[in-house]
């Protein structure tokens, strides 16, 4: 049988979503624990890949098991196994058809800055931090040109090894909500490090450091050099995939209220 399952994480601790040999990774500890409700070894897919110290609130992967168990078994067993930052929240058997990365129509990450004179002492990992007011305003005019089918070199980072740079951006805001700045995105897919040097750029607009013509040059460029640093990975949040109704996933696809 074929499983998807729905995961939440703080990435704060591991090398990021993808098992490594000289570091912790979330998909190492989802496997073990899996694995032991399964009583063989398992290995998931999932949506989209996250860095080290990026996190997921709804994070889809899939598994095939020759093991009989119900849905409850498998979210209950695991997270038994499992650590705090680490949860299974749901788990459905799907099609053999379903496939957790190239079945995805789309991604949607969120990106969370806190606007303050002071960092915080709680949300250190859960967010970035500036401390220059950010003009939120002019950021989200700024990202429209984002929009639709574009290549996105710009953003990319050296390390990527997708083999197109073409993404279709299907929807982006920047708002605030007191002292915390929020990004949403959703595209058909993304590029290494693409939402953080994204997010980079738009923070010098945010600051008055560079304009709206600026951030359309570089975009219009593709050219990484000519961009921003990359924003922190603690801001940074995997929302959701989504996939054809015929799946019937327990997923939403709503934004989530954080902070």
């Amino acid at each position: 049988m074929k499983y998807a399952i729905g995961i939440e994480y703080c990435g704060t601790a591991y090398c990021g979503w993808q098992r490594q040999s000289h570091c912790d990774s979330v998909q190492q500890y989802l496997e073990t624990a899996l694995g032991f409700v399964a009583n063989h070894p398992v290995e998931l897919v999932c949506a989209g890949r996250t860095d080290s110290g990026v996190h997921a609130i709804e994070q889809v992967a899939h598994f095939e098991t020759s093991a009989e168990r119900s849905e409850r078994a498998w979210v209950l067993g695991s997270n038994c196994r499992l650590p705090r930052d680490i949860r299974l929240k749901w788990a459905v058997p799907v099609d053999d058809d379903f496939h957790a990365r190239f079945g995805a129509r789309a991604r949607a990450y969120r990106y969370m800055i806190l606007n303050s004179p002071v960092p915080s002492a709680i949300f250190h990992h859960l967010s970035s931090w500036e401390f220059l007011t950010l003009d939120q305003e002019a950021m989200h005019d700024c990202a429209q040109i984002l929009l639709g089918e574009h290549d996105f070199s710009s953003f990319r980072a050296a390390g990527c090894q997708a083999k197109s740079s073409s993404r279709n951006v299907h929807e982006i805001s920047v708002t605030r909500r007191g002292e915390m700045i929020f990004l949403d995105i959703s595209a058909n897919a993304f590029l290494y490090h693409m939402v953080r040097n994204i997010v980079g750029s738009l923070i010098a607009v945010g600051k008055g450091e560079k304009d709206a013509g600026w951030f359309a040059r570089v975009f219009k460029a593709c050219d990484r050099n000519l961009a921003d640093k990359t924003a922190d990975a603690a801001g940074l949040y995997f929302l959701h995939a989504s996939y054809d109704e015929k799946f019937k996933l327990p997923t939403t696809a709503k934004k989530p209220v954080l902070f």
